[in-house]
Order: structure tokens, then C-alpha cells, then sequence
């Protein structure tokens, strides 16, 4: 599993969805902005991105991912927009 595959996963399953992966074809770390997390918690947006990937994490096709997520609004503040 590459990086790419890991972004249409995530983007097929939020689409309209922000994506950036890094990793080393088993580790990853993601980066995902989506409005999808406006007004949710931080756990509920950990699941949100990891159900698009549930699949490949029980075939241990991909063996960890670190989440970072983000509202547009929050990402833009962090970007110091």
C-alpha cells in the first residue's frame, strides 16, 4: 500500500476531503480537512477517517495511520489564514 492509496481511500470515503499521507507502505500519517468534522469531537473525527480505511487495517494491509483532522476553518488558522 503507497500513499496515494491511502489518500483515495480516505477521499472516496470523505469525499470533498483534503488529504495528505505520508509513510513508509505500512506506517502512515495523514492530514485530513473536510467539513464533514465541523462540530464533531476529536474522536468522532478519528472515526470518521478511520472507517474509510477499516478494511485494509483488518487485512493488515496497512498497519498503523496517525490522524491529524481539521474544520477548513481550523485548518485556515493553522495556516495563519
Amino acid at each position: 500500500m503507497d500513499n496515494e492509496q491511502v489518500e483515495r481511500l480516505i477521499m472516496a470515503g470523505l469525499p470533498g476531503c483534503k488529504v495528505s499521507v505520508t509513510g513508509d507502505g505500512r506506517h502512515f500519517e495523514a492530514v485530513v480537512v473536510s467539513e464533514a468534522f465541523d462540530g464533531k469531537t476529536p474522536l468522532q473525527k478519528q472515526r470518521l477517517v478511520m472507517e474509510t480505511v477499516k478494511a485494509q487495517i483488518a487485512s493488515d494491509e496497512l498497519h498503523a495511520l496517525s490522524i491529524k483532522t481539521y474544520t477548513p476553518a481550523q485548518w485556515a488558522e493553522l495556516q495563519g489564514g
